[in-house]
């Protein structure tokens, strides 16, 4: 009984504030859920390869994830790859029959000068999965993160 009256002596402006920092901590910890390459896929095979329970879960949620930009086509850009490891070439002018399974497309959500290829980012935004061709460039993908920004890690 003693709890009732002390619940109702909380003034309105701080029950909005304690509701707001839940919701600020629930939007955090939902963008901050971080996947990795070793993640993406179940398992390959003759009849190709499988997403994650995990990745499939995700579809169309904000997630985190770190790698390295590979060598974009031009200095500033709208997307780059992620890479689990720096590379020297473009790995993305591959058909889905080809496609390597340790890289991730990421569409910016404005053009963006790239960093160094040997420079680690960690980059956030929205995932989709799925085998999809960019109408702008004609490059394929699996796995993309769209709406993303990146900072470096």
């Amino acid at each position: 009984m003693q709890c009732i009256p002390s619940l109702l002596s909380i003034s309105r402006r701080e029950a909005l504030l304690g509701l707001a920092v839940g919701l600020c901590g629930q939007a955090r910890a939902a963008a901050d859920e971080t996947i990795a390459f070793d993640g993406l896929y179940e398992s390959f095979g003759v009849l190709g390869f499988q997403f994650s329970d995990r990745v499939t879960a995700l579809r169309g949620q904000s997630v985190r994830m770190l790698g390295y930009m590979a060598p974009p086509l031009k200095p500033e850009s709208r997307f780059f790859v992620l890479t689990r490891e720096p590379l020297a070439i473009c790995p993305f002018c591959q058909s889905d029959a080809d496609w390597p399974v340790d890289i991730v497309v990421v569409f910016m959500k404005a053009e963006t000068p790239m960093v160094s290829a040997g420079r680690k980012v960690a980059v956030t935004g929205r995932l989709e999965i799925g085998s999809a061709t960019d109408a702008e460039t004609g490059f394929v993908s699996q796995i993309r993160i769209v709406d993303a920004g990146f900072t470096l890690a």
